[in-house]
């Protein structure tokens, strides 16, 4: 038992954390120097600040998840909800930082977030714990898409 749960953890953290590769990459490739010469809104966090920030919401959204499935009562359709959302992510960084396209990521932004709360609400029917571990993750990205607003209206 503690090896399935072990291997599911370690695959979870791969999925999860695979999609967070591909947006850093496409972030750290494609930011500057355009992001730099951006207007920014004075509640923009400094750079510093996102990596620990994704780091953290990326391991509760592995644990989210890991807990969900070895939950009686899951689901493999939230699964796969799970992995659309993960595309979702890291479609956003590939849209905001690699075309440049800020009013498509905003889309991208909104989409991701109707997919949050799905799973958060998918979560709380078999573990309200995966439920709980997702809050942050969305209010985070609910930040995200005020300052994606802001990024447009004052550029």
């Amino acid at each position: 038992m503690f090896k399935n749960k072990f291997l599911t953890f370690m695959s979870f953290l791969f999925v999860t954390f695979g999609a967070s590769v591909i947006g850093s990459l496409a972030t750290i490739n494609y930011k500057d120097p355009w992001y730099s010469l951006l207007n920014k809104p004075i509640f923009n966090p400094p750079d510093w600040v996102f990596g620990p920030v994704w780091t953290t919401l990326y391991l509760m959204m592995t644990l989210a998840i890991w807990l969900f499935w070895h939950s009686n009562n899951r689901s493999k359709n939230t699964v796969y909800v799970y992995l659309i959302h993960l595309l979702f992510n890291t479609t956003w960084s590939v849209v905001f930082f690699v075309f440049h396209n800020m009013v498509l990521a905003l889309f991208v932004l909104i989409l991701l977030i109707g997919l949050i709360i799905n799973l958060i609400l998918r979560f709380k029917r078999v573990n309200v714990v995966s439920s709980y571990l997702m809050i942050p993750y969305l209010l985070w990205c609910s930040f995200a898409l005020f300052l994606n607003v802001n990024l447009i209206m004052i550029n």
